[in-house]
C-alpha cells in the first residue's frame, strides 16, 4: 500500500481552512468537537486519513459493496415473499368475504364450489409445506401424524373443479384486488370517493408512484432529523463548553473585582466599628454618670435624712433643757429683786472670765510666735 497518494490529500486537505469541518462531516457519528481536533492536531489528521478508507458509517470500500449485494439480494428474496405473502392472504380474504356472503345471503351454486375449492387447495398446500423438509432441515425427521405429502395431496378436489378455479381465480384475484385498492385511495385521498369509476382507476394507476414519493418524503425527512439531531447535540456540547468558559470567566472577573474592592470594604468596616464602639462607650458613660446621679442622690437623701434626725432630737434636748430652764427661772422669780442683781452681777463676772481667758489665749499664742 502506497502512501504518496494519502500523505498528498492531508496536505492539501491541511492546508484549507475547512479541515475541522471535512472530518467532522466525515464522520457524523462521532462524538467530537471542532475544540477536540484543535487540540489534537494528530488525531485530526489521522481521522482525514482514514476518511478516505471508510464512510460516513465506518464501513470499508469493499464491505460497503459487499453489504449492497447482500442487500440487493435480501431485497429481491423479499420481493418474492411478500408477493406470495400478499397472495396468499388476499385468497383468505376472498374465502372470508365469501363466507360472509353466505351468512347474509343466498349465493349461486358454482360460486360456492369456487370457493370451497380454492379453501381445500389453500390447506392441502399448506399441509404439504409443512410436511416436505426444504433442504435445510433433517431428513430423519418425524412426520406429522405418520402422514407424508402424497397422503395429503389425495384430498385435492377433482381435476375438473380445480381447471375451473384456476380459469375463473385470475378475474376475481383482480376484483378483489381493485376493491382494496379503491379502498386505499378513499383512505389516502377522501375527496376522490365520489368521482367517477374512470377517474378513480386513473388516480389508481398513479397511486403507487405517490406512495413511493411519499416515503422517499418520509425517509428523507428522517434522515435530516437525525442529522439535525447530531448537529443540535454537537451545538450543544460547544454552547456548553463556551458556557463553561464565560462562567469561568465571570467568576475570574469577580474574584478580581473582590480583591480591589476588599481594602475598601475593610476601611468601611473598621470605620463603621469605631464609630459602633464610640457610640457604646459614650452610651456606658452616660449609663455611669447616671448611677452616680443616683448614687449621690440617694447618699444626699440619706445625708440629710440623718441631719434631719440629729436636728430634731437637738431640738428636743432643747425643748428639754428650756422646759427645765424655765422651770429653774419660776423658782427664781420667787426670790425677788435681790437675786436679779445678784443674776446680773454673775453674768457680769462670767463675762470679765470669758474677756480675760480670751485675752490670755492671744497673748500665749502671740508669745509662740
Amino acid at each position: 500500500m502506497s502512501a504518496g497518494p494519502e500523505s498528498t490529500h492531508v496536505s492539501s486537505l491541511l492546508k484549507g481552512d475547512s479541515l475541522h469541518q471535512q472530518v467532522l462531516a466525515s464522520f457524523p457519528l462521532c462524538d467530537i468537537t471542532e475544540e477536540d481536533l484543535t487540540q489534537n492536531p494528530q488525531f485530526c489528521k489521522l481521522l482525514a486519513t482514514l476518511s478516505q478508507h471508510v464512510d460516513q458509517n465506518g464501513l470499508t470500500v469493499p464491505l460497503k459493496a459487499e453489504l449492497e449485494k447482500a442487500e440487493q439480494k435480501l431485497q429481491s428474496q423479499r420481493r418474492h415473499w411478500l408477493r406470495s405473502e400478499s397472495l396468499h392472504k388476499g385468497l383468505q380474504e376472498m374465502i372470508q368475504d365469501h363466507c360472509i356472503r353466505k351468512h347474509h345471503a343466498a349465493v349461486p351454486p358454482d360460486q360456492s364450489v369456487f370457493y370451497e375449492t380454492m379453501d381445500k387447495c389453500l390447506l392441502v398446500a399448506q399441509c404439504v409445506r409443512q410436511l416436505d423438509p426444504s433442504s435445510t432441515t433433517n431428513q430423519d425427521q418425524p412426520s406429522v401424524l405418520g402422514l407424508n405429502p402424497q397422503q395429503i395431496l389425495e384430498l385435492i378436489p377433482s381435476d375438473k373443479n380445480v381447471q375451473r378455479m384456476k380459469q375463473g381465480l385470475p378475474r376475481e384475484l383482480e376484483k378483489h384486488l381493485k376493491k382494496k385498492c379503491l379502498s386505499l385511495l378513499a383512505y389516502y385521498q377522501p375527496e376522490w370517493e365520489n368521482e367517477s369509476e374512470g377517474l378513480k382507476n386513473s388516480k389508481l394507476s398513479h397511486l403507487s408512484a405517490q406512495l413511493d414519493t411519499e416515503k422517499k418524503r418520509a425517509e428523507s425527512l428522517k434522515e435530516t432529523c437525525r442529522e439535525n439531531s447530531v448537529l443540535l447535540q454537537r451545538q450543544t456540547q460547544l454552547y456548553l463548553s463556551e458556557l463553561i468558559k464565560c462562567i469561568q470567566l465571570l467568576q475570574s472577573l469577580i474574584l478580581d473585582h473582590r480583591l480591589r474592592i476588599q481594602t475598601d470594604l475593610d476601611r468601611k468596616k473598621l470605620d463603621y466599628f469605631e464609630g459602633k464602639c464610640d457610640l457604646v462607650l459614650q452610651k456606658i458613660k452616660t449609663e455611669m454618670v447616671e448611677i452616680q446621679l443616683d448614687t449621690y442622690t440617694v447618699d444626699s437623701i440619706s445625708a440629710h435624712r440623718k441631719i434631719r434626725e440629729k436636728l430634731e432630737s437637738e431640738l428636743k434636748a432643747c425643748q428639754v433643757e428650756k422646759h427645765s430652764v424655765g422651770l429653774k427661772l419660776a423658782s427664781f422669780e420667787i426670790l425677788g429683786k435681790e437675786f436679779e442683781a445678784l443674776a446680773d452681777e454673775y453674768c457680769r463676772l462670767r463675762r470679765e472670765i470669758e474677756m480675760n481667758n480670751w485675752a490670755l489665749k492671744e497673748f500665749t499664742q502671740c508669745k509662740d510666735k
